[in-house]
């Protein structure tokens, strides 16, 4: 699949996978320009790429799992959807759940992107809805 990409700004870095697009789902995002993450505070850090994708897609943002395991650090509103239409500069909302700041500098790998089908849903309103075994179970109904 191919998606159009434009730099925003001198030194961001497209979109990787780390190991190849065969063995990985997520393509890293890096930062394009410094930022001091203080604990419990949002930022809204830039990575200098805008993105066209095709209608009936998506492009999930996802945190990184080596930032969440050892600097507590990751994308609050997981999975951030970016729209087909959307054609601003891709940003990524991190949260410092640590201790102590982190500093993030230009190019430093931030969340991870995936690019995802979506399906149009066009709404039926019903009186009733079909039995299931589940029913209207919900929250803890599984017994785990």
């Amino acid at each position: 699949m191919q998606c159009k990409i434009r730099k925003l700004r001198p030194g961001a870095a497209l979109p990787n996978y780390a190991h190849g697009p065969l063995e990985d789902a997520g393509m890293d995002l890096c930062a394009a320009e410094a930022a001091v993450l203080a604990p419990g505070v949002p930022a809204l850090v830039p990575t200098g790429l805008a993105i066209e994708l095709s209608p009936g897609f998506e492009a999930q943002v996802r945190p990184r799992s080596g930032l969440a395991l050892k600097h507590a650090i990751t994308v609050p509103n997981s999975p951030g959807t970016i729209d087909p239409a959307y054609r601003g500069e891709v940003s990524v909302i991190l949260l410092n759940l640590g201790r102590e700041p982190y500093t993030i500098e230009p190019g430093d790998r931030i969340a991870q992107m995936v690019i995802a089908r979506y399906e149009a849903v066009e709404w039926v309103e019903e009186d009733a809805l079909s039995d299931s075994a589940r029913g209207a179970g919900g929250f803890g109904s599984s017994g785990r």
